[in-house]
């Protein structure tokens, strides 16, 4: 099996090979074929809700992290903060700040691979009042000196403390991420290197901002209950705010898979392990794979759900840790939230698996219950592969998303940016929509043919016990070549 396995004393990364040939290109029989990119003429969305008390906002920039000129690594994201966290040419941090605060109201950024997002929202009574400030920040930045040097430092504390010694189970997927996407314009993480941070000057920043944030560049998105014809003034505004001029596009990444299974182990003095694994795969939300893909990455590793089999397995049996959880998509921040994330579209994704965190409960065992977490998720994972999903576990799993899914749309900020990323994926009708139709049309064959195109492997009573040795005689097929141990202190140090 070639795979990536990334745990956080060690990174864990598995890597299968990518299906090809007409096998991997068909669409299954009776379903729809693979819907087009979204054309580069949106540049609108409206999403009307009558009635409804509160106008949410959603500009999409299409840029992210892989636009990151090489040796600036992190420019798009301080670049989204500067606009987000920033001054105005007329208005000081204070004074915005000031102005949101009797209107409860806010805006925030978000870059990802592909995407640099402002979002917020407001209620109707303040919108002209929240509007002005929030047109002022995104198309009139101050880009002062002094915000710079308080965000750059904000951003150089995190990546040099916060992101090594806070959130091991975050590090640990970025690091699976940074294996699987070696040599691509996904590599790096999106905050970036210390080294290439701290390269960064503010006219760094106001070139990224002029290159990308063009009105052609911009899509606009407004949801909720804003008057008639509000919509269209926002585009205008953009419009007129931001020169066109068309900017290039990033080619799709295609991560080379590796030979065999490579391992990255971090050492850290701690208490804990999390362990991260996956490996590429070609699915996005506008392949007909990707509803089979869904029900199956539900029912193997629903996130902070005990709906889980992963979860069953490893935390409701034997009470190892705390969660386990497996993703078709990319799930930053895990650890803040039960919900799906949104806006952090992409044209490459990986099958993940999370276990998070394996604690010790001894001096001595630490390295071995690690161990034995990873051998029982992999081990679950080849009996995925190799048997498929009952279909009693098809429908079981079905009828959980039909309800479950209910909660993704549940405020019209969620709503609209779906239907941003709706536009990046060129999905008509749109993700929420056909949750649902997609789950219901999938047959038993859908699903056993999506596993078999798309993953790879790899107080107990005596049948527990007997599977536990079984676990703690699998075999990972791993050579000493293939493992790669590096300080904490190097994390992310550009060049490793």
């Amino acid at each position: 099996m070639n795979t990536m396995l990334s745990l956080m004393t060690a990174a864990f990364l598995a890597a299968g090979a990518a299906p090809t040939g007409p096998a991997a290109d068909a669409a299954p029989a009776g379903r729809a074929a693979r819907v087009g990119p979204v054309p580069d003429t949106v540049r609108l969305i409206e999403m009307p809700e009558e009635g409804s008390p509160f106008i949410a906002f959603n500009f999409w920039v299409k840029a992210g992290s892989q636009n990151d000129p090489a040796g600036k690594e992190g420019l798009a994201a301080l670049t989204a903060a500067m606009v987000a966290d920033g001054s105005t040419r007329t208005r000081s941090v204070r004074e915005i700040l000031d102005a949101l605060y009797p209107m409860a109201a806010g805006y925030t950024s978000s870059v990802d691979k592909e995407m640099t997002v402002f979002r917020g929202v407001v209620h109707r009574d303040n919108l002209e009042a929240y509007y002005g400030i929030l047109r002022e920040a995104i198309l009139e930045p101050g880009f002062r000196e002094e915000d710079f040097e308080r965000i750059k430092a904000r951003t150089m504390n995190f990546l040099e403390r916060g992101r090594r010694y806070n959130r091991d189970e975050e590090l640990s997927k970025e690091l699976l991420y940074w294996m699987a996407y070696r040599g691509t314009p996904y590599e790096h993480p999106e905050e970036g290197y210390v080294e290439s941070v701290a390269s960064i000057t503010l006219d760094d920043v106001r070139s990224f901002y002029d290159r990308y944030y063009r009105a052609d560049n911009i899509v606009v998105a407004v949801g909720g209950g804003y008057p008639g014809g509000f919509a269209r003034r926002v585009r205008a505004d953009v419009d007129a705010a931001r020169p066109t001029g068309e900017v290039p596009r990033v080619p799709a990444p295609e991560p080379a898979m590796p030979d065999g299974v490579k391992v990255l182990i971090v050492e850290k003095n701690t208490d804990a392990t999390a362990i991260s694994m996956g490996f590429p795969h070609g699915v996005t939300r506008a392949d007909p794979d990707f509803w089979p893909l869904m029900l199956v990455g539900s029912w193997f590793g629903e996130h902070r759900s005990s709906f889980s089999h992963l979860y069953q397995v490893i935390r409701e049996r034997r009470g190892m840790n705390y969660g386990d959880y497996a993703y078709i998509e990319p799930f930053p921040l895990g650890y803040t939230t039960q919900q799906r994330p949104v806006n952090y579209s992409r044209r490459s994704n990986l099958f993940e698996i999370w276990i998070r965190p394996v604690s010790l409960t001894s001096p001595t065992d630490l390295h071995d219950r690690a161990l034995f977490a990873t051998r029982a998720a992999w081990r679950e994972l080849d009996r995925l592969v190799r048997q498929g999903l009952p279909d009693s576990q098809v429908d079981r799993t079905r009828t959980f998303l039909r309800n479950f899914s209910v909660t993704y749309g549940s405020t019209v900020s969620r709503r609209l940016a779906y239907a941003v990323d709706d536009a990046f994926y060129g999905l008509k009708p749109g993700f929420l929509a056909r949750i649902r139709p997609e789950l219901e049309a999938l047959g038993y064959g859908d699903v056993d043919a999506a596993i078999r195109r798309h993953l790879q492997s790899g107080n107990p009573g005596p049948g527990i016990l007997a599977e536990e040795e079984e676990i703690a005689r699998f075999p990972i097929p791993v050579e000493e070549d293939d493992i790669t141990i590096i300080p904490i202190d190097e994390v992310f140090q550009r060049g490793r």
